[in-house]
């Protein structure tokens, strides 16, 4: 009781202090990042002051909750640019989780307890070897500062994936998960309508103050229309497996109203990938519901239209260099060169890749084929192959295939309609998200996709864990 009660002293004194003290800095004037310095500074001795009365595994999931939510908020609040490092609320959270989760395994000394329990070792230690080969790859990039940048954005991805396996280690963790995403779509939706029929847009969007023709698209907090279309694929598959798996009828019943709004807003878009990820994802997951046998058959039958599908557009794509560049290509034409050009620089560096972030570089100053100054290649497993290599896109492929099947023998074996609403809305969103993806410029910036692989990693780790047969959610 009287820990309690000197915690909640404590806490009260910070706010008060906290709150006085940027006061005043704000009122003299000072800069942006003495203000941040000042704030990272109070919140560490605050934890300092409270590490021994908190009970620090509930603040770190605490946190780790909050940190979700901000993902959905992406950049529209205190966006803070340090050189060329930008630092917002979604960044600020991750350095406190991460700041939070060393305090707490430090003290209890129980890092390998963590580890023990993580039942996807191999996942994590692929994507810490995709880190560590993009470092390595800055020996032979062309520039060091997109090479830096491009690091920096998959260490923070990486990071909050392992933060999340760490910490959602129960499905009840999960299912909070899951609803934070469920409702905080709705917030996103609530602002692509607004986007739309008031043509107005948040700063954060690339169309904010630009022609008239294109305020009526829906971006939300997002750069551009075609990542939000990206987000809302994923969350349409989340409604549908609530409507299928929630014996709520109330929860069914909006979860249909949300997930038929999820198309809408991703028609109004015009991006052509979400609407294609829609369709191929309504199609998995009729396979994954039907019998085993049957099941299987069609995923042969499908696999094999689509490995001859793609051998018959191989044949049917020139790459060979043109003798001169097409001045005006269409927008088909120039998606197709970008990734025959990722395709020549993959080759030209036997595989290894052109090096972190480096892609965008090559395009602009060594392009083969025409792109009409676009310099991201908009798919984001050509992105993976152009700038990391072989090994890295083909660890890529076996984690997203080892993923999809891990979920798919739970999903077969589970009775229980939480998990199978979980696994089921994974499963179909990683096939959907991946068609899906060939639609934003570039995926190492768009922080719901870690947050998604995150939750889906975590998912797979608990699923495979022991402790899940004791374990009942009702």
């Amino acid at each position: 009781m009287e820990i309690n009660l000197n915690a909640k002293l404590a806490s009260g004194v910070a706010v008060i202090t906290l709150s006085a003290l940027f006061l005043v800095f704000y009122l003299i004037d000072m800069s942006q990042p003495f203000l941040l310095f000042a704030g990272l500074w109070t919140l560490i001795m605050i934890a300092t002051l409270l590490i021994h009365s908190v009970d620090m595994n509930k603040l770190f999931t605490s946190v780790m909750y909050i940190l979700v939510i901000s993902t959905f908020f992406n950049q529209s609040f205190i966006k803070l640019q340090l050189s060329f490092f930008s630092l917002f609320l979604y960044r600020m959270l991750l350095i406190a989780a991460l700041f939070l989760f060393i305090v707490y395994v430090l003290r209890e000394r129980n890092l390998s307890d963590y580890w023990n329990q993580v039942k996807v070792k191999g996942v994590l230690l692929f994507l810490l070897g995709w880190l560590v080969y993009g470092a390595i790859s800055l020996l032979w990039v062309k520039s060091m500062i997109d090479g830096i940048k491009y690091l920096l954005l998959l260490a923070i991805g990486i990071l909050f994936v392992y933060l999340a396996v760490f910490t959602f280690t129960r499905v009840s963790k999960l299912l909070v998960f899951y609803g934070i995403w469920l409702v905080m779509t709705i917030f996103l939706l609530i602002i692509g309508l607004i986007n739309h029929f008031g043509q107005i847009q948040l700063p954060t969007s690339t169309l904010y103050g630009g022609p008239e023709y294109k305020q009526a698209y829906p971006t939300a907090v997002f750069f551009n229309q075609n990542d939000f279309a990206t987000f809302l694929t994923i969350s349409f598959f989340f409604y549908c497996s609530a409507v299928k798996n929630s014996s709520n009828q109330l929860l069914r019943l909006s979860s249909v109203v949300l997930a038929l709004l999820c198309v809408y807003i991703i028609y109004l878009t015009e991006s052509r990938a979400s609407l294609l990820a829609l369709i191929i994802g309504l199609f998995v997951y009729m396979v994954i519901l039907l019998p085993r046998y049957l099941k299987k058959i069609v995923l042969v039958v499908a696999g094999a239209a689509g490995v001859g599908g793609l051998a018959f557009l191989l044949q049917m794509v020139s790459f060979e260099p043109p003798l001169t560049m097409t001045e005006n290509p269409s927008s088909n034409h120039v998606r197709l060169n970008l990734l025959k050009n990722t395709f020549h620089y993959f080759l030209n560096t036997y595989g290894f890749g052109v090096g972190a972030g480096n892609l965008p570089f090559y395009l602009e100053y060594k392009p083969i084929f025409n792109t009409a100054g676009v310099l991201e290649v908009h798919n984001w497993l050509a992105e993976i192959a152009g700038n990391f290599g072989i090994v890295i896109i083909v660890g890529y492929i076996i984690m997203y295939v080892y993923l999809f099947f891990s979920l798919l023998l739970n999903e077969e074996a589970q009775r229980n309609s939480h998990q199978k609403m979980l696994a089921e809305a994974a499963m179909v969103s990683l096939v959907a998200f991946l068609v899906s993806s060939i639609s934003p410029s570039s995926v190492s910036n768009l922080y719901f996709h870690w947050v998604f692989l995150g939750f889906v990693i975590a998912m797979v780790s608990v699923f495979k864990s022991k402790a899940i047969r004791a374990e009942i959610d009702d």
